[in-house]
């Protein structure tokens, strides 16, 4: 049975609010796309329980150090429970890192976000995620920008 086209919508305004977020290194908004309890892997951490956790240990890590992260919604693949109640975003994305030296270099990679919600008429909210990058990409950025929030 295939998603509803409102779910995949809601699923795909989800990683169109985050990207925007994570491009502009703005902390607080982003939470709010979240579950308190959500678990992470990153391209920093194995596994990462709590939204505090997440936000310290993955995000402020990584999202000052990076530019231009988009998520290429036209790849993006979702799967939705018969209850409507949770649901599976995949999809690839691309952001600009930064040599020690300052060069910039193609950082690209993909994520997987499983989402929940009470009840259908709910925002979907990120229980879980998968955020890796592609093979061969440096691991670390050295870029450098102020948090917004």
């Amino acid at each position: 049975m295939a998603p509803e086209k409102s779910d995949i919508d809601g699923i795909a305004d989800w990683f169109a609010s985050w990207d925007k977020l994570v491009d502009g290194v703005d902390f607080v908004p982003a939470r709010e796309l979240f579950d308190e309890g959500v678990i992470g892997f990153g391209t920093r951490m194995d596994t990462v329980r709590g939204l505090d956790h997440l936000e310290r240990d993955q995000w402020r890590q990584v999202w000052p150090t990076i530019d231009g992260f988009r998520f290429n919604l036209n790849t993006l693949e979702c799967l939705v429970s018969p209850d409507r109640l949770q649901g599976v975003g995949i999809v690839v994305w691309h952001s600009t890192g930064y040599l020690k030296d300052g060069k910039p270099f193609d950082r690209p990679g993909r994520a997987t976000v499983i989402f929940g919600r009470d009840n259908t008429n709910d925002p979907w909210k990120g229980l879980h995620t998968h955020i890796s990058l592609n093979p061969g990409t440096p691991q670390k950025s050295h870029g450098e920008r102020s948090p917004a929030s």
